[in-house]
């Protein structure tokens, strides 16, 4: 079981510790509260964190040199700093020094809440292992890369090629196939595992608030903007930063994204300071990214400065044999989680999961076993139960009275156009199916064009310009 998350508070202001444990509330984590430096170098000593909250202007006068202490001995530590607005120590101060991020009073409780979860999160994904375990012979509880298919040693072969270099590396494969989990083996064994992995999730966030979270933003550049904001990118200097999902980025975002990589220095959102950084970059994509730059959707410069060394990550379908080790790996896993005893899984059961086409790969796979574990109730796995959760979990399946309804209504366009009616049953069917589907996505979105593609497998470009053709 994973333990809860710890913060720890080093600041005299009660309204800090009010603030914090307010935002968490419905939250495990847990907040151990100091007025002085001092006790909480001691509580670091005694107890983990995975992350500091601090007043760079605690009475002792202690913050910096905390701070500075913390980034050399902890350097992996997420630490926020904080300090009243009219405190002479700026926020470019603090990122120099090594802070994660940094907060003005009085706190936002919002940009509090979304500053901790992110170093909690950081501190999780850069501290939890990774293991590479081909056969599955082990009960470790860290994540693990399972399989010794032909097409996973390659991948092994790869990472131990890969990880110990400063090289970008763009991990490509289908939706599920472990990408993250990849670049955090990079990252664990890589020469700057003692330092941050930073993330984030390209096809998660709306344009309009994209450049502010990779680049950071002054106070004032735009509206809602009441304090400067550190990016992802200041974050990550001097450590590693994992871009998932390149392949939505629009395309002001890829030419400010290529004079990163090309310069090291970049501006905040409404700045006019040139910021250096020093980042790892590992970017992540399910996209057909040469089809986009053939289309005009992805800059071919910015795809050869990722794509300096790339891992494929193959789909489950390619990777021969390697079902029944995942499938007793999730069934362990899944059973210390749950606290349900172990069971097993009939052949029949395991032989119809292997045959199975899977598209959602091994996060279906992963999905399918811990629901036939809750299902099972202490027995095996049996056929039954793997032939209803291969029907729930598949990906976009249609219901057999809709499929029906739309072979009545095709069967018409063609019949109509056989009487002469019309020469076009293709391009209607077409339309008329994709105009629906983007406006069921649109309304799923509540008009998120980013989820609405990230939905629909397509670009939000692409998104973009269907929505002009069906709205016009």
């Amino acid at each position: 079981m994973t333990s809860p998350p710890r913060v720890l508070v080093v600041d005299a202001d009660p309204e800090t510790i009010r603030l914090t444990t307010d935002a968490f509330r419905d939250s495990e984590t847990r907040f151990i509260s100091v007025e002085k430096v001092d006790a909480g170098g001691l509580e670091l000593i005694q107890h983990p964190f995975n992350a500091i909250l601090c007043d760079l202007s605690v009475a002792d006068g202690k913050g910096f040199d905390f701070l500075k202490e913390i980034h050399r001995n902890h350097p992996g530590l997420p630490f926020i700093g904080i300090a009243s607005s009219a405190d002479s120590r700026s926020a470019i101060e603090a990122v120099k020094a090594g802070a994660f991020d940094f907060l003005s009073k009085p706190l936002d409780p919002g940009e509090l809440k979304r500053s901790l979860r992110e170093a909690i999160e950081c501190s999780r994904k850069g501290s939890e292992p990774v293991s590479i375990d081909p056969r599955n012979e082990h009960e470790d509880d860290s994540d693990t890369l399972v399989g010794n298919s032909r097409t996973m040693l390659d991948v092994y072969k790869a990472l131990g090629r890969l990880s110990p270099t400063p090289v970008t590396v763009l991990i490509r494969g289908e939706t599920g196939t472990g990408k993250e989990l990849v670049a955090r083996a990079l990252f664990q064994h890589g020469h700057r595992a003692h330092r941050p992995f930073v993330t984030v999730n390209c096809a998660a966030i709306p344009d309009n608030l994209l450049e502010s979270e990779l680049f950071g933003h002054e106070k004032g550049s735009f509206t809602g903007a009441t304090a400067t904001r550190i990016g992802k990118f200041e974050q990550a200097n001097n450590a590693t930063l994992f871009l998932d999902e390149i392949g939505d980025l629009n395309h002001a975002l890829q030419a400010k994204l290529l004079r990163v990589l090309q310069e090291k220095r970049f501006q905040r959102v409404g700045g006019s300071s040139e910021i250096a950084v020093d980042a790892r970059i590992i970017a992540a994509t399910h996209r057909p990214i040469e089809r986009m730059i053939a289309e005009g959707e992805f800059r071919e410069d910015l795809f050869y400065r990722l794509n300096v060394a790339t891992i494929k990550l193959p789909p489950l379908r390619d990777r021969t044999g390697d079902v029944p080790l995942l499938v007793n790996f999730f069934l362990r896993r899944f059973s210390r989680e749950l606290g349900l005893p172990s069971v097993a899984i009939s052949r029949r059961a395991l032989s119809c999961l292997e045959s199975a086409r899977l598209p959602g790969n091994v996060r279906q796979l992963q999905n399918i076993v811990r629901k036939a574990l809750l299902r099972s109730r202490g027995f095996a796995v049996d056929r039954d139960i793997v032939e209803e959760l291969l029907v729930e979990t598949e990906p976009g399946e249609t219901p057999r009275a809709d499929l029906d309804a739309l072979r009545l209504w095709c069967r018409k366009l063609v019949d109509e156009a056989a009487d002469g009616f019309s020469a076009e049953a293709h391009r209607l069917a077409i339309e008329t199916i994709e105009a629906l589907l983007l406006g069921e996505a649109m309304r799923k979105s509540k008009g998120n064009v980013t989820r609405a593609a990230g939905w629909l497998g397509l670009s939000r470009l692409t998104v973009r310009e269907k929505i002009k053709k069906y709205q016009g």
